[in-house]
């Protein structure tokens, strides 16, 4: 049912009329298949079309031009907080999650995001609802494309459900609650996170009377609490911030599909012209700047999270706005950032200062803009960081000495057109979420696609404009590390410890010496780069019309030595290629101190290449080295015309690295910390690791390479590493416009430059995982190191058998489809348990399983009853699902699977995943599709049953529980009784909205508001529960006693957290232990010789004698005789 006053918007029904037709001669890239159209509706909302004949995903996208600068004073987050209230229901549709159900029915999903000036709204679905999902359209010659029905097309029902939220949304009392407390999980999962402290301490130190400064995401604070302790309708501010900036005119929409332009626009005319029109001017705040006198010329030190050194140096800068044509911070950006010879980093990291710098301009909003110089310290670079500062003024100075050089703009513009003429399809929800933020610019209506790719013409003058702004008058300075002292200020709303001070005199006069230097005074090593041999000139393609791609690559080359894959590019036509290689060594991971020196290794080459290797970056061509469990890993990507110049240099680079002292302390120091610094990692970034390692006959976690890494010196890597490629065999995949042999020829340079001696198959490493018997229940605990995080974490995981087994694979992906909404409503939306929810399929090196991961204030013991209360309640819809739901969750699955590759970098990705996995399934897809469509209700219910059901006999599981540094107990102390209440109130609404029972939840706030449950017990507060079941909510007796029975687990797992002891928490601390154990009172069970538990669940301990008690797969092998790939004769 829908809110009393739930609709916040009038609307009046006219009938539309013809839209303004604003462009359809969009610029596009050459291999651009699409035909676009810009229409304006009579509501004055900009709309961009999009035609894609081939495309297997439809989306729209819609950004208004208001975001978190527009939050009111006294509420920062409103703008972030009505982006999550639009998802909850409409007046047409207002079943709260009506709109994601209907994407997940069709292969679909949504997102949105809040940034400073605007909201961005966006979906992707399947194109078509039917099975025929390759059967894309064929362009008529003019134009003529026959109309798809509005049942044909998922499309047409996802633009309607989504216009509503701009329209008529509803801004349910019963979800206001639920999603402000998503917003503050959210916020809450950011409070470590150093990109987030470190960017907010920058704002809050800003212009107090420019909107930079405002905190953008909100909490239960800003939003809920305060607001109420004010008398504030916080219900009613959501609307009125809705009905005050959200404007047809501020709107841009994106819709793309198969459909035709013509019927494109007659349903985006028919669905959104009634969307309001205020006429609302443009978003800006010209009448001041987030920089100004006070902030200026001062310096501020902060403590990160991590362990971490930067400097940064920010200018006020030039508004770009209008300057699409010439763009002129790219020149700085590209000169200032420069790592070649000459540049500041080159000459800062021969000092031993430095690891890496950025630069660029970041606008604030219309009107504002900063360029930024950020440099990565290294210990002497903290204690030099004055220094560093003057060199970046020095070469400034060179710039402005130096009048603006056209060869240097001649060769950014040259290759912004070779990039964007070769630019490939993007999935085509980023492709209308980004232009549809685009669209806010004021560029004309015919370079929306290419505006903020071409610089176009070069101005001198426009580039000394903006290095005007680069002046030694005009900056702010940060310095971040954790080794600094005198911090005496917080930041208010994540804490960051910082002190913020005028720069000193001498220091500026220094600053002001560099920057009016000459030649004379600075040092020679600081000059403007070379002309850049890396740009491409050789871009030509041989097209053919082909009507079936090659599903594979072909085995070209395969003896004792090389295993050489090669496909030449028949769908994508870019003058582009990808060779990975691995170069397969059983050294490289056999024992932690073996994988540190790897690693170590890797880095060092890495850090030898910079110079060189940034010509080649910047003109298209990357590489990339590292490790994984069966030896090394390059790759080498980009324009193909001179790929075999870096590979050879990234090889010969590998062959003879020479470690010197100098450069191996910088590189293990930085090591050392990026290990250090996994710890601080938000938990859920961190869980897969441990899942990875408890599925794994052998490997390695963070905390056993770090221990070795310490003691590691530049002795033993020079003496490791030429051990790695004496011996080793080298598989290769080559992929792209590179034709057979420039394939074997770029094999015979790998094998040349290495020159190893032949690895025999027998000494190859062999990749198994465990396997999980039948009714196992494993549990692993482990507690976090970041003392301030209030995050636990927990990954349930439930095996299912090999991953080779083609129609287990099925039912699991099926399975993982039909309850991966329904999972993320239940666990998410409606109990809240934390912002970050979401459930899938595992594939671990040979098996597979299903998973749930959640991070979360609740205990990790209460998050594994929370999904196993889910997967119970599912089991039961699954026996009742009706046929036609069951076959739109086929179809849905389907679709995903035939999903089209995009570009070459996904098709070359999806081909070395089969290389890399060993089991060289190329047909994987077709495989997966033909089982998919075979599978009926029956198989799934006993899938389920055999494997997913809690109460199954046959169900084999693992739960990995990180834990929150501090205890629950200490958790507690720092909440008030009110505060308790308040979360215990939202824990029961969150019990009762999933037992189907919508009440009044705040008739229960007086109830426990008048007894002690310290000094009571927990069963004062069962009993304040069933009273107001029965009294208020007037349930029957019998329903009360069930809901009671049922909830009691759930409030012995929850109540500790809140500082209340539980009859199971009292035995524990009598018993001495520190940490709750896993949920349903698990308790550390005994296996027998098989892996089986006999008590409840084994509590992982000793994970060597874990893995040593279990049996494991066989290793991967190929799915059919690798001889069948093979086309060995040297042929173009």
């Amino acid at each position: 049912m829908a809110d009393e006053n739930a609709t916040p918007v009038p609307t009046s029904i006219d009938k539309p009329t013809r839209p303004e037709h604003v462009s359809d001669k969009l610029e596009t890239p050459s291999l651009d298949d699409r035909c676009y159209r810009v229409i304006r509706l009579q509501n004055q909302l900009e709309v961009l079309l999009v035609h894609d004949p081939d495309t297997d995903k439809a989306s729209a996208a819609l950004d208004v031009n208001v975001g978190n600068y527009s939050d009111p004073e006294d509420m920062p987050g409103m703008a972030h907080a009505v982006e999550h209230l639009l998802f909850m229901g409409t007046e047409k549709y207002p079943v709260e999650n009506a709109y994601s159900q209907y994407l997940s029915a069709h292969s679909g999903y949504s997102n949105a995001y809040t940034a400073s000036t605007s909201t961005n709204y966006y979906f992707e679905v399947a194109a078509s609802s039917s099975e025929k999902v390759d059967n894309a359209e064929v362009r008529i010659p003019n134009g003529n494309i026959p109309d798809i029905s509005q049942s044909e097309s998922p499309l047409y029902g996802a633009l309607d459900r989504f216009a509503q939220f701009f329209i008529a949304p509803l801004f349910l009392s019963s979800t206001l609650d639920r999603e402000l407390r998503a917003v503050d999980s959210e916020n809450k999962k950011n409070l470590q996170s150093d990109q987030w402290r470190l960017h907010q301490l920058s704002k809050t130190l800003s212009n107090p009377k420019h909107p930079f400064c405002h905190f953008s995401t909100g909490n239960l604070e800003t939003l809920r609490d305060k607001p109420r302790e004010r008398g504030v309708e916080i219900r009613q501010e959501f609307i009125k911030f809705y009905q005050k900036h959200y404007s047809a005119n501020r709107m841009k929409l994106v819709v793309l599909g198969r459909e035709s332009l013509d019927q494109l626009e007659g349903w985006v005319v028919k669905l959104f012209s009634n969307v309001k029109n205020q006429n609302l001017p443009q978003n800006r705040w010209d009448d001041a700047q987030p920089l100004t006198e006070k902030e200026l010329l001062t310096q501020y030190f902060a403590k990160p999270v991590m362990d971490s050194r930067m400097l940064d140096v920010h200018f006020p800068f030039l508004d770009e706005e209008y300057l699409f044509e010439t763009q002129p911070s790219r020149y700085l950006s590209h000169l200032i950032g420069h790592e070649g010879p000459g540049s500041i980093l080159a000459y800062i990291k021969a000092k031993g200062w430095a690891n890496g710098l950025s630069a660029g301009s970041m606008p604030i909003c219309p009107g504002a803009a900063l360029f930024s110089i950020s440099v990565r310290l290294t210990e002497d670079g903290l204690k030099h960081y004055k220094e560093i500062v003057q060199v970046i003024f020095q070469y400034i100075a060179l710039l402005r000495e130096t009048p603006p050089l056209k060869w240097v703009v001649d060769e950014m513009k040259g290759m912004s057109e070779v990039d964007f003429r070769f630019k490939q399809k993007s999935p085509a929800s980023k492709t209308t979420s980004k232009i549809s933020s685009v669209m806010q610019k004021p560029l004309p209506r015919e370079w929306l696609l290419s505006g903020s790719y071409l610089i176009r013409r070069f101005d001198a003058e426009a580039i000394s404009e903006a290095l005007s702004y680069l002046r030694p008058d005009n900056f702010r300075l940060a310095i971040v590390s954790q080794n600094l002292e005198g911090l005496d200020q917080k930041e208010p709303w994540y804490g960051t410890e910082y002190k913020c001070e005028k720069i000193s005199r001498d220091f500026l006069d220094q600053i002001k010496q560099a920057a009016d230097g000459s030649d004379i005074s600075r040092p020679a090593a600081l000059h403007l780069p070379q002309r850049n041999e890396f740009i491409p000139t050789k871009l030509e393609v041989d097209k053919k019309e082909v009507k079936d791609p090659l599903k594979a690559p072909k085995l070209i080359r395969n003896d004792e030595r090389i295993r050489l894959w090669w496909k030449k590019d028949d769908r994508f036509w870019v003058p582009k290629g990808n060779v990975f290689l691995t170069i397969r060594s059983p050294l490289v991971n056999v024992t932690p101190e073996n994988a540190a020196k790897t690693k170590l290794y890797c880095e060092l080459v890495n850090d030898a290449l910079v110079e060189y290797a940034y010509d080649a970056e910047i003109a298209g061509l990357n590489y990339g080295l590292g490790s994984h469990t069966l030896g090394l890993d390059v790759e080498v990507s980009g324009y193909n015309d001179k790929m075999s110049v870096l590979l050879e240099k990234v090889l010969l680079s590998m062959r003879e690295l020479e470690v010197r002292p100098d450069r191996f302390k910088v590189v293990k120091e930085r090591l050392l910390r990026a290990y250090r610094n996994w710890d601080f990692q938000q938990p859920y970034k961190q869980v897969g690791d441990y899942t990875r390692w408890l599925n794994s006959e052998k490997g390695w976690i963070n905390d056993q390479v770090l221990a070795e890494l310490s003691h590691l010196t530049e002795s033993d890597v020079q003496q490791f590493y030429p051990q790695i490629l004496q011996r080793a065999h080298v598989e290769i995949l080559a992929h792209g416009n590179i034709y057979k042999e420039d394939a074997l020829n770029l094999a015979n340079l790998i094998e040349s430059t290495i020159r190893p001696r032949p690895l025999p198959e027998s000494q190859w490493s062999i990749r198994r995982s465990l396997i999980y018997p039948p009714g196992a229940s494993f549990s692993h605990v482990r507690t976090l190191k970041d003392p301030a995080n209030v995050n636990h974490c927990l990954e349930y995981v439930l095996y299912v058998g090999d991953s080779a087994d083609r129609s287990l694979r099925a039912k699991l992906q099926l399975f993982a489809q039909m309850t991966e909404e329904p999972a993320f409503d239940r666990l998410r939306t409606k109990e809240q348990l934390g912002y970050i929810v979401f459930s899938g399929v595992r594939v671990n090196a040979t098996t597979m399983g299903y998973r749930v991961i959640i991070q979360s204030e609740r205990p990790a013991g209460y998050l594994e009853e929370r999904v196993e209360a889910f997967l119970q309640t599912f089991g039961t819809g699954l026996e009742a699902m009706t046929a036609e739901a069951f076959e739109g969750h086929r179809w849905s699955l389907i679709n995903r699977r035939l999903e089209k590759l995009k570009n070459l970098g996904e098709e070359s990705q999806r081909f070395w995943t089969h290389v890399a996995t060993e089991y060289f399934d190329f047909d994987q897809v077709d495989e997966d599709v033909s089982h998919i469509k075979t599978l009926a209700k029956a198989d799934m219910v006993e899938f389920f049953q055999q494997y997913i059901n809690p109460s199954a006999s046959t169900r084999a599981k693992l739960s990995v529980h990180l834990l929150a540094k501090a205890s629950a107990a200490e958790q507690a102390k720092s909440m008030s009784p009110q505060e308790r209440n308040e979360k215990l109130l939202t824990l029961l609404s969150q019990y009762l909205s999933s037992e189907a029972i919508e009440a009044d939840i705040s008739l229960l706030r007086p109830r426990l508001a008048a007894i002690d449950i310290e000094s009571d017990g927990p069963q004062s507060l069962v009993q304040a529960i069933g009273r107001f079941l029965t009294e208020d909510v007037q349930l029957e007796t019998d329903k009360v006693t069930a809901i009671l029975v049922k909830g009691q687990g759930l409030l012995e797992a929850a109540l500790p957290a809140l500082g209340i002891p539980t009859s199971s928490a009292t035995q524990s601390q009598a018993n001495g232990e520190t940490e709750s154990p896993p949920a349903n009172g698990l308790i550390n069970g005994e296996a027998d010789g098989h892996g089986h538990a006999t008590s409840e669940t084994v509590v992982i301990e000793d994970v060597h004698a874990f893995k040593a008690g279990m049996a494991v797969s066989a290793g991967a092998r190929p799915v059919k005789d690798l001889s069948e790939f093979e086309d060995l004769e040297p042929k173009l």
